[in-house]
């Protein structure tokens, strides 16, 4: 009986001791004022450590001309003015930057140095030089500059396509003149359009605060990589006001765009854009088509198009683009600007209730044309 009752009384007791163990250690609560010596606090500082290096303040200095006093203007009190030779004032502006290249290729909203007569780059490292404009695209308001300095830091792209509204996000750059500032934040939504601020409107929304001079600054994820370039402030009273300081929605333009466009500026001098020369509208529903299922209406097609020569006719309804459902006109057709001339796309259409598969040659989007 004995030796019975300690095969019993040993395991039992080990288990006991265990499972005592576990309560303490993962379970049971512990004191809320003591700090494991293992336990680190959440920090980004290695974030920001990685990404600081490759962000500039960029300042701008323009010389305009001094407002006309209008008295004279008037024919009396020109009488007895004195003659006034123009004056002339410097107006300053800031902003920030990314180092993109090691050659010195530096990216930034175009409002930031549109106009500028002098533009200066400071680094992090307290490095300054003045940097010349190699190209502008005012339709998504990105310019690229350069810089003659040696050792500069690149930043390392992150994925704009993986974000996810919820994820922690950093915004850095030169805020009212405080030099590599950084905010913090989360991604509240993506693919962001219609705010009618530029022509293509692609935007990461975060919460993230941002202030006058963030501009063209960096957005990146809790690593330190770029996932976009800090842009404006959207309030609902003034869109886009230069005065506005933090209050509203902040908008990034997505590294996967801004990096299509300082290729082609540096390459070409300008953005190459794909064409497919039809006008949509979006359609809530195809008619027979499973519910919730969106379509674009071809109100017209340019003539001698990629899309007319495709066989694409007014009424048609495009359904799918290279086997991806169609959600939206304008994205539709920011998505096929992205795309080089001579690509071929697939689009899928109904016509008088029949399914067509068309391919079409994407051309050159010219200023003066249409999508």
């Amino acid at each position: 009986m004995r030796e019975s009752l300690k095969f019993i009384t040993w395991p039992a007791i080990a288990g006991l001791l265990a499972a005592l163990l576990i309560l303490d250690r993962w379970v049971l609560p512990g004191d809320p004022g003591a700090v494991r010596p293992t336990q680190e606090p959440v920090s980004y500082a290695r974030a920001v450590a990685a990404a600081t290096p490759s962000v500039v303040n960029i300042y701008t200095a323009k010389l305009v001309s001094s407002r006309r006093n209008p008295l004279l203007d008037d024919l009396y009190f020109r009488k007895f003015a004195r003659p006034q030779a123009q004056r002339q004032r410097i107006e300053r502006s800031l902003g920030s930057g990314v180092i993109m290249t090691v050659d010195g290729h530096i990216l930034t909203n175009n409002h930031v140095i549109a106009g500028a007569d002098a533009i200066q780059v400071l680094l992090h490292d307290g490095r300054s030089a003045n940097a010349m404009v190699i190209g502008t695209d005012p339709a998504t308001d990105l310019a690229v500059l350069r810089v003659d300095l040696p050792d500069l830091q690149p930043f390392t792209l992150g994925d704009a396509n993986a974000a996810r509204v919820g994820d922690v996000v950093l915004a850095i750059g030169n805020p009212l003149g405080f030099g590599h500032s950084v905010t913090q934040g989360i991604v509240s939504a993506l693919g962001r359009y219609g705010l009618q601020l530029n022509t293509y409107e692609d935007y990461i929304q975060t919460d993230a605060t941002i202030h006058l001079g963030n501009s063209g600054g960096a957005l990146i994820d809790t690593h330190g990589r770029l996932l976009g370039i800090n842009t404006l402030i959207y309030t609902a009273n003034n869109p886009g006001n230069s005065t506005a300081t933090g209050i509203g929605i902040s908008l990034a333009i997505p590294v996967d765009l801004a990096v299509f466009v300082m290729r082609d500026l540096i390459e070409y001098g300008e953005v190459i854009r794909g064409w497919l020369g039809v006008s949509v509208e979006p359609l809530g529903g195809i008619p027979g088509g499973s519910s919730g299922q969106r379509a674009l209406a071809v109100v017209a097609v340019a003539a001698d198009s990629p899309a007319r020569k495709a066989g694409i006719q007014a009424g048609d309804i495009i359904t799918h683009i290279d086997g991806e459902a169609v959600r939206d006109g304008r994205l539709t057709m920011h998505r096929i600007a992205m795309l080089r001339p001579g690509d071929t796309v697939e689009i899928s259409v109904q016509r008088n209730q029949q399914s067509l598969e068309l391919r079409a040659v994407v051309g050159v989007l010219r200023q003066s044309t249409g999508n």
